[in-house]
């Protein structure tokens, strides 16, 4: 445990995952040129990323079953090798329903890798460094975000679509041989527990991880956080700067990469404050999603066009919800036994990324509706309007919204039972504070 040989497998793996962040995001690019190819509606545009979503999350709990039963090699393995194959069918796809079942590909695959990679890291590595090395491998697999927006965005522009996606397609090769090669899932000494041995035993552990608060507490927590950066990075914030904003494609796709930049700073910190403060770190979660909705507002209040500066700051705020959603994992990881974790996990996992399908589907509806409605009342048409993205952009307050009503729930919930069965009280925040000013002022 926390040995060389564990931090090789940590860099492979997160290196893995960041190919699969590449293969998630290089839609988000790719939008204008998909419309350009393909045609069809914002809602026809939006299948393409939500198609890849759901399949995403709808594989979140039989992944995290199957790790539990076969362990992570096998899944990342299977998962690598099917984003190869549908990044290739995406590149040479001669229509929308090729280039759809290229992205469910993409999202079976993506699906298997991240809480692949995370039980690896609970399986090679221990002590409080673990929810440290959580932040880490996200934000590396992020750096796959970058070569999307900008050596894949010019590949694209450049060369076309075809060789585009096949490059992409050739980093997911690159690591599907390093990790056939390389990782393994346990150390040779390693006490964990041995994996379920039988598909009852495994979905028992799963319908128990699924029951505890502390797992439901994460899933919440995940959802809140994570969806709106990727809403606005995987399909919705391009079009919005390029169309809506006025932005040039280049500028655009750089503009994406201060996502990536913001959360590599704030991850560390964040991972830093969940291993230091542990009972506070749905604080955390809250302060974060209340940030995000701040920062949504100001922008789409905005007056006028919203200028650079305050875009910037939206994408500042953006990228702290990929690192705090990691969170998450952090609590599956506190309240759930080492051989069902990655079932727990898959749980989590669901939670972002079901409330982004959701988003970004309704802002595509919403989108079509209002140009829609502009046509009928005898204007031209302007699918991508500044003001059409200002009122598709706030279905994010319902959505999230609601994942905010059940994180609370959940963790009222969470600290009854560490009430009763550890005896650990947990104050509400601004009674700790209050009782800390008071010490240093005695």
């Amino acid at each position: 445990m926390n040995s060389s040989r564990s931090w090789l497998i940590f860099s492979l793996g997160s290196f893995a995952y960041l190919s699969a962040v590449l293969q998630r995001t290089s839609m988000g690019i790719a939008g204008v040129a998909a419309t350009e190819r393909f045609g069809g509606s914002a809602a026809v545009l939006s299948s393409l990323a939500v198609v890849q979503l759901i399949v995403y999350a709808a594989m979140q709990i039989p992944v995290g079953v199957l790790i539990d039963r076969y362990g992570p090699r096998v899944l990342i393995i299977t998962g690598t090798a099917l984003m190869v194959v549908g990044q290739m069918a995406l590149a040479f796809a001669p229509s929308i329903t090729i280039a759809v079942i290229g992205r469910i590909l993409v999202g079976a695959g993506d699906a298997m890798i991240f809480i692949s990679v995370i039980r690896l890291i609970s399986s090679w590595f221990t002590g409080r460094i673990v929810p440290q090395l959580s932040q880490w491998m996200g934000q590396i697999g992020q750096l796959g975000q970058v070569l999307s927006a900008i050596p894949l965005a010019w590949v694209l522009s450049e060369w076309g679509w075809t060789p585009a996606f096949l490059s992409a397609a050739s980093v997911a090769v690159v690591a599907l041989i390093a990790v056939i090669l390389v990782i393994k899932d346990r150390p040779a000494d390693s006490e964990e527990h041995p994996r379920a041995n039988s598909w009852h035993v495994a979905v028992t552990q799963l319908r128990h991880s699924f029951k505890r608060p502390g797992t439901q507490l994460g899933f919440w927590s995940h959802y809140v956080t994570q969806s709106s950066g990727t809403v606005f990075s995987l399909l919705w914030g391009f079009p919005f700067m390029v169309f809506g904003l006025g932005y040039e494609p280049h500028f655009a796709a750089a503009m994406l990469t201060i996502l990536v930049g913001s959360g590599l700073v704030f991850g560390p910190i964040l991972g830093l404050l969940s291993a230091r403060y542990p009972l506070r770190r749905s604080n955390i979660v809250l302060g974060i999603v209340t940030a995000i909705g701040l920062a949504w507002a100001v922008v789409l209040l905005w007056p006028t066009v919203p200028p650079v500066w305050l875009i910037a700051l939206l994408l500042v705020v953006l990228g702290i919800g990929g690192p705090g959603s990691l969170i998450g994992f952090d609590f599956a990881r506190t309240f759930n036994p080492q051989r069902s974790l990655g079932a727990a996990n898959g749980v989590v996992n669901v939670g972002g990324f079901t409330a982004s399908f959701v988003s970004m589907f309704l802002i595509g509806v919403l989108l079509d509706l209002q140009d829609g409605w502009r046509v009928a009342g005898g204007q031209a048409s302007d699918l991508y309007a500044l003001d059409a993205f200002r009122v598709a952009f706030a279905v994010q307050y319902l959505v999230i919204g609601i994942g905010v009503f059940f994180l609370v729930s959940a963790r009222r919930r969470t600290r009854r039972g560490l009430s009763r069965d550890e005896g650990i009280e947990v104050a509400p925040i601004w009674v700790a504070l209050s009782r800390r000013w008071r010490r240093r002022k005695a």
